[in-house]
């Protein structure tokens, strides 16, 4: 069955800061079918929801709320039941997935928060960059942090899940196949300079060409072949790009629709 694609509106923020709605309209317009929220700028989430409704937009997942601590639990709650969804996305900076004893002070945590959104009728599921997918050991950090948080459920990001190139994006989506639940596509080009890269004012410092769907070196084809049964929607998502943003969604939307790896509304 051919999923319906989506955009996280992160990659538009700064249109969305001038005028959010006319993001919501033009991501219509362009065609596609799913919207992955990550804050409502000037609008409250009930206003964002009838907006994308009477649209024509689907949504199956927002980056806020974000879950951090089980006191923010009753107010995420209550803006997820807004947004009609039933899950919440929770995730990690590097330096929590800095070593083992930092990969268990996480899981714990994780573990809290899927009990306490578990009593709320909520699924959790983790966005991962590519520190997740470094290897500790030998062993790829996520792999250890799935065996003490069996119980999370993930939205895979196929581009950071190379670990800027070191390790195979297919692979990564196999092992994690059971469990994933959503799809993140970006698409580019990783640098050797980007092997110090980390974090700088909140956003991810590297030094790799971020680049439209089709036009990098992941195997997108290979990924949507692999795409696992129970992945709702595949979500494109560009932290920043090489070329100017809107016209990148558009030839993202094209290549990932007129190649059949998604559905789209046109």
């Amino acid at each position: 069955m051919v999923k319906p694609l989506g955009v996280q509106l992160y990659s538009v923020r700064e249109y969305a800061k001038e005028d959010f709605v006319k993001v919501l309209k033009k991501t219509a317009e362009i065609g596609y079918k799913v919207v992955e929220p990550a804050g409502f700028f000037d609008l409250t989430p009930a206003e964002f929801k009838k907006i994308i409704d009477d649209l024509g937009l689907e949504i199956y997942s927002s980056h806020r709320p974000w879950a951090r601590s089980v006191d923010d639990v009753n107010e995420n709650v209550e803006i997820l039941g807004t947004l009609g969804l039933k899950n919440c996305v929770c995730g990690y900076g590097p330096d929590d997935f800095k070593d083992m004893d930092a990969i268990k002070r996480t899981a714990d945590n994780s573990n809290a928060l899927i009990d306490a959104y578990a009593a709320q009728g909520i699924t959790m599921f983790q966005h991962n960059h590519y520190w997740e997918f470094e290897r500790l050991d030998g062993r790829i950090k996520y792999e250890i942090y799935d065996e003490l948080c069996p119980r999370m459920q993930y939205q895979i990001d196929c581009f950071w899940s190379t670990n800027k190139g070191s390790e195979d994006a297919v692979e990564m989506l196999k092992k994690f196949s059971d469990k994933c639940v959503l799809i993140h596509m970006k698409d580019g080009v990783c640098k050797q300079q980007a092997a110090n890269a980390g974090m700088k004012d909140g956003l991810l410092d590297m030094k790799i060409d971020l680049l439209p769907l089709g036009t990098g070196t992941l195997p997108i084809p290979e990924l949507i072949k692999n795409a696992p049964e129970q992945a709702s929607t595949v979500i494109v998502e560009l932290d920043y790009c090489e070329i100017e943003m809107w016209k990148a969604l558009e030839m993202s939307y094209k290549y990932m629709t007129e190649n059949g790896f998604c559905a789209g509304n046109k």
